[in-house]
């Protein structure tokens, strides 16, 4: 009997996460840490929401359809920015905004693929990801990265077939916060080109790069729109994870199909999300440097307080945008690890064996933070109890 395609894919991992919060009392000297979910705990700012509010009450094109490729003055004002950020040529023609950015992957997939087609994702990998392509009826071929966590395009190279579609980077990344230097971007972009793939660019935390200046130079090219596919969202930028707006960025024949598929699932992106990004995009600049320079403050939190996880057997592997990646150093899986963290610590994380393949020993030895959602004193907090855990180790190995 064939399965019906959702049945080929995972439950989703943020949800079963929360299920362990289920019957678990937190004492109030010891409240829940909650860093599962990558996105703002804060709502947006007081200026925003009262834009989305005049709309709502005041523009009745708010609540209606619209164009299914999105807002004409949002895609021409992320055109004009990527231009002038990324020191390229990008046109309006060349954007159309999502229902998020995990629809702009899905419709992405949707232009490429069919069944029994290949894409390669570097583990660790962003779970969605690998659940669309699961449904999608796509094969996903794990790409290992190396002891700092940036993929080997030598080694990408090698794992492409005549089947073979595209290939996927994210980055900063997620699960493992890293930054992927341009070089190693451009080097995978010149392997796609060269065996007529796409390679696909989510840049969902492009916003809290920690470095000066463009991550890229992609889109200087003149031909970028044959090859790659970029991704975006404006949900951690502005706090509008509950809007669902994102964004595409390829070439106009390819949004050509990508139309399909947004009218047969959505219809047009969320309007009032629209008008907030749109109103985000051209006022909150500022706004945003601030939100900026917290999350890198937060980020310089991880490193501060590593010492004395180091001292209990931790390893961080990847630090960076919303994320920190960590090797335990316990005998237990992560799988099974995580859920005790709840119940005797009272810290709500994902295990990394939801962003490897199946039965991986790296996964068993992993764990994501979204410290983003906590605050400066609060990482103080959580790794002083990471690391007062008094748990059964693993044997020392040469990773540790």
């Amino acid at each position: 009997m064939r399965l019906p395609r959702t049945a080929t894919t995972f439950a989703p991992p943020v949800m079963e996460a929360r299920r362990w919060l289920d019957g678990v009392t937190f004492p109030e000297d010891r409240p829940l840490i909650n860093v599962s979910q990558a996105a703002p705990v804060d709502v947006p700012p007081e200026a925003l929401r009262q834009v989305i509010a005049e709309a709502a009450m005041s523009d009745p094109q708010a609540h209606l359809y619209g164009p299914v490729l999105g807002n004409p003055e949002l895609r021409a004002e992320l055109a004009a920015q990527w231009s002038t950020s990324y020191g390229g040529d990008v046109s309006s023609r060349q954007v159309a905004i999502t229902s998020g950015c995990n629809e702009a992957f899905c419709a992405s997939i949707a232009t490429l693929c069919t069944d029994g087609d290949e894409v390669i994702l570097p583990t660790p990998w962003y779970f969605n990801h690998k659940m669309w392509l699961d449904i999608s009826g796509v094969q996903t071929v794990p790409l290992a990265t190396d002891a700092e966590l940036l993929p080997d395009p030598d080694e990408a190279a090698r794992l492409v077939t005549d089947r073979t579609r595209a290939i996927v980077l994210v980055t900063p990344n997620n699960p493992g916060g890293v930054e992927y230097p341009a070089d190693l971007v451009r080097a995978f972009l010149e392997l796609a080109k060269s065996r007529g793939i796409a390679l696909i660019i989510d840049e969902t935390y492009r916003d809290f790069d920690a470095r000066p200046g463009a991550p890229h130079d992609l889109f200087a090219d003149p031909d970028w729109g044959d090859t790659l596919i970029h991704l975006y969202s404006f949900s951690k930028a502005y706090r509008l994870t509950g809007h669902r707006v994102g964004a595409m960025v390829t070439g106009a024949a390819r949004l050509a199909e990508v139309e399909k598929f947004l009218d047969a699932v959505t219809i047009c992106p969320n309007q009032l999300g629209q008008i907030a990004a749109l109103w985000g995009m051209r006022n909150l600049s500022q706004w945003l440097a601030g939100e900026r320079a917290e999350i890198l403050d937060r980020r310089t939190a991880i490193h501060d307080n590593m010492p004395k996880l180091r001292e209990a057997g931790w390893r961080l592997m990847g630090c960076g945008a919303y994320f920190a990646y960590l090797e335990h150093p316990f005998a237990l899986p992560s799988n099974e690890v995580a859920p005790k963290l709840v119940r005797e610590a009272g810290i709500l994380l994902l295990p990394g064996t939801m962003f490897q393949p199946e039965g991986s020993a790296a996964g068993a030895r992993q764990m994501r933070v979204a410290f983003a959602n906590v605050d400066r004193p609060r990482i103080g907090v959580l790794f002083d109890r990471l690391a007062s855990l008094g748990w059964p180790l693993a044997p020392a190995t040469d990773s540790a």
